[in-house]
Formats: C-alpha cells, sequence, structure tokens
C-alpha cells in the first residue's frame, strides 16, 4: 500500500518520515495541494531499485540480441570468458 502524505509532513515530521521509509524500505509519496510533488526514499532502497534497474536493462539487451543472432553459449563458456577475463 502507497505510503502518501503532504510535502509539509517533511517539515513538520521528518524524524517519522525517515524512520519509515528506513523501516519498511518503501516510498512515502508526498502531495502538495493535493496533487503528487515528489518521492522519499531511503538510499538503501533507491540503490536496490537502481541495481534491479541496470540489471532488467540488461537482460532486455541481451533478448534483443537472442533475437538477431542464433549464437548461444552455456553457462560454462560464461565461467571461462569471466574467469579469463579477470585472470584467473
Amino acid at each position: 500500500m502507497n505510503l502518501i502524505r503532504p510535502v509539509s509532513d517533511l517539515r513538520n515530521h521528518f524524524a517519522e518520515i525517515s524512520k519509515t521509509v528506513h523501516e519498511t524500505a518503501q516510498p512515502i509519496f508526498l502531495t502538495k495541494n493535493g496533487y503528487g510533488n515528489m518521492v522519499v526514499l531511503s538510499m538503501e532502497a533507491f540503490q536496490k531499485m537502481q541495481f534491479e534497474s541496470e540489471v532488467y536493462v540488461k537482460l532486455l539487451e541481451a533478448e534483443r540480441e537472442a533475437e538477431h543472432t542464433n549464437v548461444r553459449y552455456s553457462s560454462k563458456d560464461i565461467l571461462n570468458a569471466v574467469k579469463e577475463a579477470i585472470g584467473g
């Protein structure tokens, strides 16, 4: 369930908002004059969301590449390429 609060709560109840975003790892949506204005999110939750987004983009790129080629790699091929790349 989305947590929605007026933007004035950021000033008046900052400690409570900070505690909530850290404990729940969920965003709080702030409104101004009844309309969405901004989102508050803990750094940890933001970094996780950013990482997941990057992974998703990479998977989409891989799917598009797979649609245009018949070349496939086994897990052993990938593992060996990674080991070679890191010098192991």
